[in-house]
């Protein structure tokens, strides 16, 4: 049997001097291993100074990624765990992590290298895009089916999850069907499970099955519903397809996503009927809406249970449930009084993959010193290849200025934003660069995206470069943005920080020399965007065309624990 779970569910039985001395050891061990993190994280061997799941005593900690990874799904292949996510409008998408072991991941490529149709997708497209992916293995291949509200149901697939995908297929042209799922039969039959956005088909809450061709990339029917959530499960969406010991089973959300709850179905039959089970929610928790994820076992048989949580501001967040198995059902998490539904757990003894692996984390921190930028960096809409470049002669990444978009209001609608998540709850992010603009009204930001904005902004101003503070309320309905703070810079190169506490309390600031850093401006409370948590990153805009570009070297960005920085305030 597992372990029961520490954190909210830990007990304390009274110990004998050997449990004690064994405690004091482990916990000796545990110190150990973090220094020891902090110092690989300083000599920039790639784990995380903000976030790390792995407690380096056999246990680990939720969220495993505490970043938004809205909609996650799993999938091993031997010893080699594969998990992708929601990446809405932002591109490269579709990002692949890998793992050993379930708890430390790493950012290893995308999938989707622009979104389709370019002509729509060249221009930020908020909440539309790639909705609650599916990754499964087949006929040694991996494949990637997803539904894009607006145009339908799409497949990519390749033989190495690190290397390129195929171009994205569309299988079914349709409006409003998303989440999808497939299933590849033992007598060699082909499903596809999937929901409906209400916004786009007009019904929602239910959940359909349609039959595919062998070869998974075209859709035969018009499906069969088999199952309605109206009653019991409103917004039941977000299904997960499995076989297993002749029962069909479908996983999915229902109840809404910052509110609900987590359903197992089983059939016998694939177009059922279906029982229903409650076999995650949050019960006694502070973990809200546990839903939505992945089934996986390891090879030594245990399962596992991958989902997110709603945070706001912060996005969804990744979690790793325990999973044993009651009449049938899984049971997901800790199940205290038995009843078959489980609830998260916040540490609990990691899985058991038959050795110690080596603690990882998703990328943050980037130097910009090589041919490529960190896997992390998504922009707002199709990319232009003009926009930056990796510079590895000067260890820079050369950013130029690009005009804005007729009409523009705000950066809502700037295709040009290089942005990554947020990588924990609080955070200092710090960087170094230099600022060549050549043109009246260049401005290069060092910003938080998402429906309410703010950045930290150097403009030239009659052949001087100015910074200012400048916020966004509500970017969504077009508002102007308000600028405040502006002060002239005696030089081009500086350092611009922006320290995030919890809460999504956001505190800008620069410094001359990297040393003494002062306050601009009023703190700011972070917003999510749509359907995505906020967003840190850069852009450099300009108001008209000219024949040549200002530029930006950013020679890199460090992301550090709040903790650790310090900032005066401005008199």
């Amino acid at each position: 049997m597992p372990l029961p779970p520490t954190g909210n569910h830990q007990r304390n039985p009274e110990r004998g001097i050997g449990s004690i001395l064994l405690h004091i050891f482990s916990m000796l061990l545990r110190t150990i291993f973090l220094l020891f993190l902090l110092t690989a994280a300083d000599f920039g061997q790639g784990v995380s100074k903000v976030w790390v799941a792995d407690n380096g005593d056999s246990t680990y900690k939720n969220p495993i990624i505490n970043a938004d990874y809205s909609d996650p799904d799993v999938v091993r292949v031997g010893g080699d765990f594969y998990m992708t996510a929601s990446s809405f409008n932002a591109v490269p998408g579709l990002p692949i992590l890998h793992s050993k072991d379930l708890v430390n991941w790493r950012i290893i490529g995308h999938a989707l290298r622009e979104q389709l149709p370019t002509d729509v997708f060249d221009k930020p497209q908020h909440g539309g895009g790639v909705w609650a992916p599916s990754i499964r293995f087949h006929g040694g291949e991996f494949y990637i089916y997803y539904g894009d509200p607006d145009f339908g149901v799409y497949m990519t697939k390749t033989k190495d999850p690190a290397g390129e995908w195929s171009k994205p297929l569309l299988i079914k042209e349709v409006k409003g069907w998303i989440d999808t799922c497939p299933l590849w039969d033992d007598d060699g039959s082909v499903y596809l499970v999937h929901a409906f956005a209400g916004s786009r088909a007009g019904i929602k809450s239910i959940l359909v099955v349609n039959k595919m061709n062998a070869e998974g990339n075209r859709i035969l029917d018009d499906g069969v519903m088999v199952f309605d959530g109206h009653d019991a499960d409103p917004t039941v969406e977000g299904p997960k397809f499995y076989k297993l010991n002749g029962y069909y089973y479908i996983l999915a959300p229902a109840g809404g996503v910052a509110t609900g709850w987590q359903l197992a179905l089983r059939s016998k039959n694939v177009f059922g009927p279906y029982e229903r089970r409650v076999v995650l929610a949050q019960g006694n928790t502070d973990i809200n809406g546990p839903h939505q994820g992945a089934l996986v076992d390891t090879p030594a048989g245990e399962w596992w249970f991958v989902h997110f949580q709603d945070r706001g501001a912060y996005g969804r967040v990744v979690h790793l449930e325990p999973t044993n198995w009651k009449n049938g059902f899984p049971v997901i998490g800790f199940d205290p009084d038995g009843d078959g539904t489980g609830e998260p757990v916040m540490t609990y003894r990691k899985p058991n993959v038959g050795k110690v692996y080596l603690v990882e984390t998703p990328q943050d921190s980037d130097e910009f010193s090589g041919a490529t930028i960190g896997p992390q960096w998504q922009w707002h809409a199709n990319p232009d290849a003009r926009w930056a470049f990796p510079f590895p002669e000067k260890g820079v990444l050369k950013m130029f200025s690009v005009q804005e978009p007729d009409g523009f209001k705000n950066l809502w609608d700037a295709p040009n934003l290089l942005l990554q998540k947020f990588p924990a709850e609080d955070f200092t992010a710090t960087v170094k660069l230099r600022i060549d603009a050549r043109f009246e009204g260049e401005r290069f930001g060092f910003v938080v995206m998402g429906i309410d904005y703010s950045y930290l902004g150097v403009t030239n101003r009659d052949g001087k470069l100015v910074l200012s503070r400048s916020i966004a309320r509500d970017a969504d309905k077009g508002t102007a943005e308000t600028e405040s703070a502006s002060q002239p810079l005696s030089a081009n190169e500086l350092y611009l920080r922006i320290r995030v506490k919890p809460g999504a309390i956001c505190t800008f600031g620069y410094s001359a020399d990297g040393k003494t850093f002062k306050d601009v401006g009023e703190p700011f409370k972070a917003r999510e965007g749509r359907w995505i948590g906020a967003k840190i990153g850069f852009f450099f805009n300009r108001p008209g065309k000219f024949n040549d570009a200002g530029s930006a070297d950013i020679d890199w960005i460090r992301f550090e624990r709040y903790a650790r920085t310090q900032m005066a305030r401005v008199n």
